[in-house]
């Protein structure tokens, strides 16, 4: 088994390769200087590899790899812009191809906090006017890393239903292929806020649902991690058992909706792992309790881990994923049991996404 990883960081795409998923072998910088906050792995027909990258001379667009990063196209016109003149693209924070039974679809989501869908496999974009026109965006505020549509939820059963979330403004599902769109942050807590528990304006960080349980979703949140058991109408807290419930990072297993994993961080203020320690934390009962795995983790790890900076790969045992702002990535082949160090001294990395490909 062969497995490629692809590292988003703030200065280029790394592309590592591993046969045990303990040793590695590292690319040359590929897009080098453009920032890289969305990669993603198309296995519906074949491997294609998109990447949200951002020039500093050309600006932001969408470039496509059919043969696992030696080449790559780009569109000579921008594959996303935006259609009304009060807003333009400062960066593709999500690329999210859809179910398999939506051949060529690809979701984007941007800085500003909008909705791109692409049919030709992510070559080209539609924009969703559904979302940017819902009476709540004037109030939709910018977090700290700005105002962005960060994950992109689709229905692996219902094409029409796509769920999504956003920094800040929270989670919001359409049922109707993106024409119309609900808030569905209910039991979300916004503590920065006079009442803590509006319809709306949660910092949300990621979302994470389980393909073959799609009404199971879990959410990080700015102080808050979550569980919903009915599609997103409402949320409980699973953050007990948790060093602290601030973080930005949620991944489910492959296999297994009960299992996740996340990546807590002191506090929105002191954004470090707890006592400088660098854990990922386990649960395998849907966060009734979560277990510390750290073994090949180091002490004195004073950085982040980002949201889309940990991932799994679709293994039968999963090997988990992570990178850090301070450019460190870790791999783990068992599920978590332990860790080995892939790359050190990478730019911060702000994306990372893994898959099983021919040897």
């Amino acid at each position: 088994m062969t497995v490629l990883l692809a590292i988003g960081t703030r200065k280029g795409l790394w592309l590592a390769r591993s046969e045990d998923r303990v040793t590695w072998e590292l690319s040359e910088p590929q897009h080098a200087m453009q920032e890289v906050y969305a990669v993603a792995f198309d296995t519906r027909s074949g491997i294609r590899l998109l990447a949200g990258v951002a020039s500093p001379h050309f600006g932001p667009g969408v470039s496509i790899s059919d043969d696992l990063g030696v080449t790559w196209e780009e569109s000579s016109e921008p594959p996303i812009k935006f259609p009304v003149e009060d807003a333009a693209l400062e960066r593709v924070w999500q690329l999210q191809p859809a179910p398999a039974a939506q051949p060529g679809v690809v979701w984007a989501g941007t800085q500003p906090s909008a909705l791109f869908k692409s049919s030709d496999g992510g070559r080209s974009f539609e924009f969703v006017e559904g979302l940017w026109n819902h009476p709540h965006r004037p109030e939709w505020d910018a977090g700290f890393g700005g105002q962005a549509i960060h994950t992109i939820v689709p229905d692996p059963e219902d094409p029409d239903r796509v769920l999504v979330a956003m920094s800040t403004g929270g989670v919001y599902r359409t049922a109707d292929g993106g024409k119309s769109w609900e808030a569905r942050n209910k039991g979300i807590k916004a503590y920065f806020f006079p009442d803590p528990w509006p319809e709306f304006g949660q910092c949300v960080h990621k979302v994470a649902q389980h393909p073959a349980s799609p009404s199971r979703f879990y959410a990080q949140n700015h102080h808050g991690v979550y569980r919903s058991d009915d599609g997103g109408d409402t949320w409980q807290s699973i953050a007990e058992g948790l060093p602290t419930d601030f973080g930005f990072a949620m991944v489910v297993h492959p296999h297994d909706p009960d299992t996740i994993f996340t990546f807590p961080i002191e506090a929105d203020g002191r954004r470090f792992p707890p006592e400088g320690k660098c854990r990922v934390y386990r649960s395998r009962d849907a966060g009734a309790t979560w277990q510390a795995l750290g073994a090949g983790l180091p002490d004195g790890f004073w950085t982040a881990v980002m949201r889309d900076a940990m991932c799994t790969d679709t293994a039968a045992v999963p090997g988990v994923y992570f990178g850090s702002r301070s450019g460190e990535v870790y791999a783990s082949p068992d599920e978590g049991e332990t860790w080995h160090l892939v790359a050190a001294h990478l730019p911060d990395v702000m994306s990372i996404r893994a898959a099983v490909v021919p040897a």
